[in-house]
């Protein structure tokens, strides 16, 4: 894969999207270093959310230190295999999704975590905006799954699932659910959330009696694991990349 060449946003951008694209922290974390005035412009402390700089004129700090320079931004699919890791690196040696990015020039991670016992779909990218949008709960943004439950849900427990169940940390939002098919004593189900709770999907189907034996996520969005195999990396092609960003447009209503 040949290596881009970085290249700067055009115009003047918000600070915490300019360090977030720069890969010195999330937006969220990049707004505390913000308001803790860590980051300068010009030489002079910035405190104020929504100040905006060029980094083609203007010189930004982050603790004394000029800002890295922005690469392009890139966008990738990833189907991520049942045991490897959803980071970049892991203390105790276990396989990442960095051992499927090598060939990846530009420092890119994850968007959102999947279990190391689940596989399936996730984007990759460095385009911080972008993940936050399909990240943030706000946008709505849909995910849909494959399990493989035990036993066999009836009418009322699939009804159940729509409607949204009871969890610890209060009721789910409203889903999608339909049944793909039965076997002997287990039943696929398909199912589109628009939260990200951790182990939403396991623990709903735990709540409604039908433990999780398997599970993927098959699509993110319009984006699907059409044409990838299991540790397989393919790019977002032009169309698919404009309307993923379009999801960072403020939700209207």
């Amino acid at each position: 894969m040949r290596k881009e060449n970085p290249r700067r946003p055009e115009g003047p951008v918000r600070l915490q999207t300019l360090l977030a694209r720069a890969g010195v922290a999330s937006r969220r974390r990049a707004e505390r270093m913000i308001e803790a005035g860590r980051v300068a412009v010009n030489g002079r402390v910035v405190r104020t959310l929504g100040t905006k700089a060029d980094p083609a004129c203007d010189a930004v700090t982050v603790d004394g230190e000029p800002l890295p320079p922005v690469e392009t931004p890139v966008y990738y699919l990833l189907y991520k295999p049942v045991g490897v890791l959803s980071t970049m690196k892991d203390q105790r040696g276990r396989p990442t999704v960095a051992d499927l990015l090598e060939d990846i020039p530009q420092r890119v991670y994850p968007v959102g975590r999947l279990d190391a016992d689940t596989d399936g779909l996730l984007v990759v990218t460095n385009d911080g905006a972008v993940a936050q949008a399909i990240l943030h709960p706000r946008h709505e943004v849909t995910k849909t799954y494959r399990a493989l439950v035990a036993g066999h849900p009836s009418r009322q427990t699939m009804a159940r699932l729509r409607r949204g169940v009871v969890l610890s940390d209060g009721p789910t939002a409203p889903a999608r659910a339909r049944i793909i098919r039965r076997g002997p004593d287990e039943t696929w189900i398909e199912l589109t959330l628009t939260e990200g709770r951790k182990h939403q999907v396991k623990r709903m189907c735990q709540a409604v009696g039908h433990p999780v034996r398997r599970l993927r996520r098959t699509a993110i969005e319009f984006l699907t694991l059409e044409g990838l195999a299991s540790g397989e990396v393919r790019r977002l092609r032009q169309a698919e990349i404009r309307r993923l960003r379009a999801l960072r447009a403020p939700p209207t209503g």
